[in-house]
């Protein structure tokens, strides 16, 4: 079986837009923006043979605010730029009750199956409560990024991290 490292996309791999002190995605290619140390972290995860998937909400969709296609368009861009093995992103709203909404774990649990990933034996890198409880409910180790947002906090990661680069670090057991 693989390893994998999960990661969300906005907030982990590129800039989150934060107003009020609540992080929002990007709204079109053009806003987005990789963060810095990002293509290092993300190369060294996978020369290690780690799996890397994106595990990403997009709510905006099903709200009406954002179309599927630029959403695409900007998974397909980092796929272009990172070393990105499957993006799975959730289009849903809240309400919406499916499994691949986080903090629930079905995506998770679905990129495990396609890809035959050891989830005990993955990670998941985040920087919300959801990221870090559809991880652990997958049975992942978890990784909370703490740009102290003005939101609620995870109960209990297993790290709590500045940055990507700084997970990778953990992970890859590089002090």
């Amino acid at each position: 079986m693989r390893r994998a490292v999960f990661l969300d996309r906005d907030g982990v791999i590129n800039r989150a837009i934060v107003r009020d002190g609540k992080p929002y995605p990007p709204a079109s290619l053009e806003e987005l923006e990789i963060l810095p140390g990002v293509h290092e972290a993300l190369q060294k995860l996978h020369d290690a043979n780690y799996l890397l998937v994106v595990v990403t909400n997009q709510p905006d969709v099903a709200r009406g605010i954002s179309k599927r296609e630029d959403i695409e368009l900007m998974n397909a861009f980092l796929s272009s730029e990172l070393p990105i093995d499957d993006f799975k992103t959730c289009y849903h709203d809240g309400g919406d009750k499916c499994d691949c909404r986080k903090p629930l774990p079905g995506a998770l649990v679905e990129a495990a199956q396609e890809h035959n990933i050891d989830l005990s034996k993955s990670f998941m890198v985040g920087d919300r409560w959801r990221d870090v409880e559809a991880g652990a409910s997958a049975g992942c180790k978890t990784f909370f990024i703490n740009y102290r947002y003005a939101e609620k906090k995870p109960d209990a990661p297993d790290f709590i991290v500045s940055s990507l680069l700084e997970a990778k670090k953990i992970i890859l057991g590089e002090f």
